[in-house]
């Protein structure tokens, strides 16, 4: 076997992972003379997906295991099981996660698995996502461009239509601003909200230039957004807390907040969420700083990986391009359940488009929309290697503001000083471009 490299070659002089031959663990029976391989996930649908493939062939035999979401646990087991030298041979990683795992080494480096075929099949920058140094580290399986959603009879009450600049949505939220309701809510605990917004204005809190990991969280662009929202919030335009709890349902279920900044995904978990409110939903594009020149950031979305562990890379990426891009998985995921990601892979826009109940919004083609959309995610953007303790101490720091002590400013200047001394641990080379 190999020596395994130093962490600070990786990702930083664009060397890769050596490729490892430890067996995956045990699993189910196999048909005669297959190949077994398995693949933990905490996707929706996973189980299904797997079926299928099991069912569409009979060389390889796929065994499954669900596991919590990452930040549930899921990512400490899939690290754990790395270390004890049991891991899967595919899981599924976040984007912002992918770093950190290719420089831990759970992620191989599929540059060479990746065919033409496969990158053919993948929006360009879905893949940039997961490629470093020119290195690939995983398949994207959806890439969801952020937009707007909002409610359509509570912006036709006060005569609005949904803003298309960032000035607009500024005098939006001032025209429905009342005693109960804002516009929307700067989400305290939604640091990859943030993170968009501020990747669509042109940030680049990361990068690879120089053999170095370069870090410009508090950039001009990202300025521009933390003050551009700290006044929102001063004017008491906007609420500020955090969304992804029982607060931020209630906001949404009373109708106390008209729309809110999410991905493409969050239209099938509004549907299943909020029944009631069939007919009152719509989507638009996110407002722009520069229409001239329409970005947008992305909100969510996950990538499959090929374990360092992994005995038979090459029948797991079959498996992760048969997942990305076979119109028969994703039938077979949005079998079990409204969904409305956005595929990776723009051929299987059409099936997602069919199998989506276009009622709930009012009638309107979303996945038109979102294909608009996607085509104008901003390439160049990179995360970090330790994004889950970025985005920790980031959050932190909004809940302080949105309490009066501090900016917004202030959370982000503090997220990059945290973040140094996480690089340098790594043996990582470190600069910092931004203050």
């Amino acid at each position: 076997m190999p020596v395994r490299p130093s962490r600070r070659t990786v990702l930083a002089a664009g060397l890769a992972w050596p490729l490892a031959t430890a067996c995956s663990g045990p699993g189910g029976d196999a048909p005669r003379g297959a190949t077994r391989i398995t693949f933990w996930s905490a996707l929706r649908g996973s189980q299904q997906v797997v079926d299928a493939f099991n069912r569409s062939q009979n060389r390889i035999q796929v065994v499954f295991r669900q596991i919590p979401s990452g930040d549930q646990g899921g990512y400490a087991k899939l690290s754990n099981a790395v270390r004890a030298g049991n891991a899967p041979d595919v899981a599924t990683i976040e984007y912002p996660q992918v770093p950190g795992f290719a420089i831990d080494g759970v992620a191989r480096d599929i540059t060479d698995l990746v065919g033409d075929r496969l990158r053919a099949k993948l929006l360009p920058q879905a893949l940039r996502l997961t490629t470093f140094a020119g290195r690939v580290f995983t398949v994207p399986l959806d890439v969801e461009p952020m937009v707007l959603h909002y409610r359509t009879d509570l912006f036709a009450r006060h005569g609005s239509g949904p803003p298309r600049t960032w000035d607009e949505f500024t005098a939006v939220a001032r025209k429905v601003r009342d005693d109960r309701s804002r516009l929307v809510a700067f989400a305290t605990d939604g640091a990859t909200q943030f993170a968009a917004v501020s990747w669509q204005a042109g940030a680049q809190w990361f990068d690879t230039a120089g053999g170095a990991w370069n870090v410009s969280l508090a950039d001009a662009a990202t300025r521009r957004v933390a003050g551009y929202w700290q006044g929102l919030i001063d004017e008491g335009l906007v609420f500020a807390n955090g969304v992804q709890g029982r607060q931020g349902d209630a906001q949404i279920g009373q109708g106390l907040v008209l729309a809110r900044l999410s991905g493409a995904w969050d239209a099938g978990a509004q549907m299943k969420a909020r029944p009631g409110q069939k007919g009152k939903w719509a989507i638009a594009p996110l407002p722009q700083w520069d229409p001239a020149q329409p970005a947008v950031g992305t909100h969510g979305g996950s990538t499959f990986a090929v374990t360092r562990d992994s005995a038979h890379p090459e029948a797991a990426m079959e498996f992760i391009e048969w997942q990305v891009s076979h119109p028969d998985a994703l039938r077979a995921r949005l079998s079990s359940g409204t969904s409305s990601q956005y595929p990776a892979a723009p051929d299987l826009v059409e099936v997602g488009r069919k199998a989506f109940d276009r009622r709930y919004y009012g009638g309107q083609d979303i996945y038109r929309l979102f294909e608009t959309e996607a085509l104008k995610i901003r390439d160049g953007w990179t995360w970090g290697p330790r994004m889950s303790a970025t985005q920790r101490v980031l959050q932190d720091g909004f809940a302080r503001a949105s309490a009066g002590q501090g900016t917004l400013l202030d959370a982000v200047r503090d997220a990059q000083r945290a973040t140094m001394p996480d690089l340098l641990a790594l043996g990582l080379a470190t600069t910092e471009r931004s203050s």
